[in-house]
């Protein structure tokens, strides 16, 4: 296959998924904005986590949420936290009580009765984030999971499963990006957007 023929099939199988998106999630990326949103009115706030990729876009999603999407929006804040950009944290997490359990520590000693957790898992599988979703769930907390394939395990206990139609990595990752972007700009326009 020649490199162009690679980047039609790569962008046409991506924009396959992202149409399978808005026939499969729409209504739990419904469920999610709602959720957020309730949230984020009653003070409370977001933790995120996810390994790998998955922890380069809680960061991003942090961001988004933290400083603004909508460029056309001066908005106030809107607190999330990364669990995942403490390296002294992390670090100290996985030498002392184990990688799997760091997630669930942080998620232990931040979170709260209302807040929100988005767990990003491609597999839904990772036993780190399932840990972290537990004790978001112990805590009272509410969890939307980003997850892809089958959902995983995680699919039957978050509360709100975002399952992003493919079998491919790259292209759960795609979904998961995308679909943080609509629920964040939704957020911040429900919230901040009186016009």
């Amino acid at each position: 296959m020649s490199h162009a023929d690679f980047i039609r099939s790569s962008l046409k199988e991506s924009s396959e998924v992202k149409l399978r998106i808005e026939e499969e999630c729409s209504q739990s990326i419904i469920d999610a904005i709602n959720l957020l949103t309730e949230s984020f009115s009653s003070g409370k706030k977001l933790l995120l986590c996810g390994n790998g990729g998955s922890a380069a876009d809680s960061q991003h999603i942090a961001a988004e949420f933290m400083i603004r999407l909508s460029h056309d929006l001066n908005r106030p804040a809107i607190p999330a936290i990364a669990l995942t950009t403490d390296t002294s944290n992390l670090t100290a997490g996985g030498n002392d009580i184990g990688f799997e359990n760091v997630f669930e520590r942080n998620v232990e000693g931040l979170g709260n009765t209302g807040d929100v957790l988005i767990a990003i898992s491609t597999s839904g599988n990772s036993i780190n984030i399932i840990k972290a979703v537990n004790k978001a769930l112990e805590k009272g907390m509410k969890v939307i999971g980003f997850l892809g394939g089958s959902g995983g395990r995680l699919k039957s206990i978050v509360d709100c499963p975002i399952i992003i139609p493919s079998e491919s990595t790259q292209r759960i990752q795609e979904g998961h990006i995308t679909v943080a972007h609509i629920i964040c700009e939704s957020v911040e326009r429900s919230l901040f957007d009186k016009e």
